[in-house]
């Protein structure tokens, strides 16, 4: 699928090595003007710094914080980049692994950053969610599309692609699951692991909430949403 924008997936290593539902090289499959690059620290990486330094580019970074334009709610508009290509950087990890990129980037940092909101529930069924809000890669560039749509800056001409991938690739993992019990295969793996000694009780999480606790009297829909891939959340 074409589209005005270009997509860049900043992928940490874990991601590009080690999951094998990563959806963020779905998405890149899906989309002709994209990129993925993998690393940690991306100040260093030359092509992704030629990206943000182009002259002819309008880099933004998909990241939901205070001061964030809102594209739900028309808070970037093709004045704002006068002919210039926008270029949307998008954090492809789980949520720890997201703040360590981040923090290593302070090019990253410094760019525009763009959001969206109201954006439908997560439909990854396959894994757990962190928090309500939280998407995976993919689902956050199907609902960044729409959003750029509606704001007159791109075209969404495939809106069943991505999701129609998203639902096969979840239908084939759950085929292999299922298959994988009837042969036995998991009951095994489950056995070896109940092998393994008694840890120490845990003591309280003193994990951090992705999103503040809300008042009562705030509009849980109207939070925004998250570009993770919680491919360790379960």
């Amino acid at each position: 699928m074409r589209t005005r924008t270009k997509f860049v997936f900043l992928m940490h290593p874990y991601e590009f090595k080690r999951v094998k539902a990563a959806t963020g090289r779905l998405t890149h499959l899906c989309l002709a003007d994209s990129a993925i690059h993998m690393g940690v620290d991306f100040d260093q990486d030359e092509t992704v710094q030629a990206l943000i330094n182009d002259p002819n580019n309008f880099p933004v970074m998909l990241y939901p914080t205070r001061g964030a334009r809102d594209l739900s709610k028309g808070e970037l508009q093709p004045a704002d980049f006068d002919g210039k290509q926008l270029v949307v950087f998008l954090l492809d990890a789980t949520w720890r692994l997201v703040r360590a990129m981040w923090r290593a980037s302070p090019s990253l940092q410094r760019l525009p950053r763009i959001m969206f909101s109201n954006a439908a529930p997560s439909r990854y069924v396959i894994k757990k969610q962190p928090e309500a809000g939280c998407l995976s890669t993919l689902e956050a560039t199907h609902e960044l599309l729409i959003a750029l749509e509606r704001s007159g800056l791109d075209e969404y001409t495939l809106p069943n692609q991505l999701l129609g991938l998203f639902q096969r690739m979840q239908e084939f993992q759950l085929r292999c699951s299922a298959e994988a019990d009837r042969q036995g295969l998991r009951r095994h793996v489950r056995g070896r692991q109940s092998e393994k000694p008694e840890l120490a009780p845990r003591t309280a999480s003193k994990r951090r909430r992705i999103f503040p606790v809300a008042p009562a009297t705030l509009d849980q829909t109207a939070l925004p949403s998250l570009v993770v891939d919680p491919a360790s959340a379960a």
